[in-house]
């Protein structure tokens, strides 16, 4: 994969009011995967540069750190400086050099390209609209960014968690993007209630009829794509839809389930057993993975990386999302705005059904949850 990282960064003052932008752009299609902004304080320029270069490289390896980068930038000293051609003389550019050199170095290649302002004007915008923000007491919100805001230059990248603008009671923009989220079918694990993460396990025959009943279900949907984990229980539940409604399949590795480690295959009371220290570990903190596993918080990145992407793609249509326990239920903790704990108070049956509609404007509608009808 190529992707396109435009990054800018300003100071209404040099130094004044800063702030930075950044958007991830798919090199071949050029539609915009990702973006992100931020007011930054009282700064220099040339630090909103830097930082926004460090928020796009950020947002280039949540989407794939395996990917090609082109770094373009209106800041004749940053693409300069990151390519070695200029020293670094001022101590404070230094620790954001290093960092961005730092992220360009886990890219199979970097380069680093200066482009006129008139070219950016997509990453300038997106600083104006955080540092507007700033100034009216607000944090720059991503559902508002598609109208251009007040004057200045600048830039923004905002990893922190925003508050919507509106919800479900209100009135939303447009129309949807619809995810149809489907579990797969039973497996010898899931029948068993034994942790399941990335090992590849066969449907049994009563998970293939599962597949089949929700694929009867699903045929007086209108689907317009379908997107499955690439493991093999789900892309075999995936399929036996596909045959029905005619469309191929397609895989995105942000969608698999969770690396359970040391504990696949083994059920929680076996787990409890065995690693009492780490499951009270692993249950008081998402950020906590089991033994040689992947942790929740990874997982959410990875899986609201991959729903960010499909948004993009799949702009107002609907798409049947072919996934496990955890990434759906990250979906809907996100629609919902939920805490992680909400995980664990979420139960998923196999083959089952959820819906959820995701607006523009912000909000998420969830309006379907663990809908097992077609298994009766």
């Amino acid at each position: 994969m190529r992707l396109i990282v435009e990054a800018d960064g300003g100071s209404r003052g040099n130094p004044g009011p800063a702030g930075y932008g950044a958007v991830v752009r798919d090199a071949v299609s050029g539609e915009p995967l990702a973006e992100a902004a931020e007011s930054l304080g009282v700064t220099t320029n040339n630090v909103a540069e830097y930082r926004g270069l460090i928020a796009g490289l950020t947002k280039a390896a949540e989407i794939d750190p395996n990917a090609d980068v082109e770094a373009r930038l209106d800041s004749k000293l940053v693409v300069e400086q990151m390519s070695g051609r200029w020293r670094i003389k001022h101590p404070d550019m230094k620790p954001l050099a290093l960092e961005a050199r730092r992220l360009a170095s886990g890219f199979p290649s970097v380069r680093f390209t200066w482009i006129p302002r008139e070219r950016n004007k997509h990453a300038d915008r997106l600083a104006n609209e955080a540092m507007d923000a700033a100034a009216q007491g607000r944090t720059w919100d991503p559902s508002s960014s598609a109208a251009s805001s007040g004057s200045g230059s600048g830039s923004a990248d905002d990893e922190e968690p925003h508050q919507a603008t509106s919800t479900g009671w209100a009135a939303p923009v447009g129309e949807p993007t619809t995810t149809l989220l489907l579990r797969h079918g039973e497996t010898s694990l899931s029948a068993d209630k034994r942790f399941a993460g990335i090992g590849e396990i066969a449907l049994t025959e009563t998970g293939v009829m599962q597949a089949k009943a929700a694929a009867k279900a699903l045929a007086g949907r209108s689907i317009d794509a379908i997107v499955s984990s690439p493991l093999a229980r789900t892309r075999q539940t995936a399929q036996e839809v596909a045959d029905v409604l005619g469309l191929p399949v397609r895989t995105d590795d942000g969608f698999r389930e969770t690396d359970f480690g040391d504990w696949e295959g083994y059920s929680f009371a076996e787990v409890r057993e065995r690693w009492p220290a780490e499951l009270d570990a692993w249950l008081a903190d998402s950020s906590v993975a089991p033994p040689h596993g992947e942790s929740f918080t990874d997982t959410a990145r990875r899986v609201r990386t991959a729903r960010d992407k499909l948004l993009v793609r799949h702009r107002q249509q609907t798409v049947l999302v072919v996934s496990h326990v955890t990434p759906i239920k990250m979906l809907v903790r996100a629609a919902l705005e939920a805490p992680p704990s909400s995980l664990y108070r979420m139960f998923l049956e196999v083959s089952s059904l959820s819906e959820i509609d995701w607006y523009a404007d912000g909000p998420a509608v969830l309006k379907r949850f663990n809908d097992t009808h077609h298994l009766a």
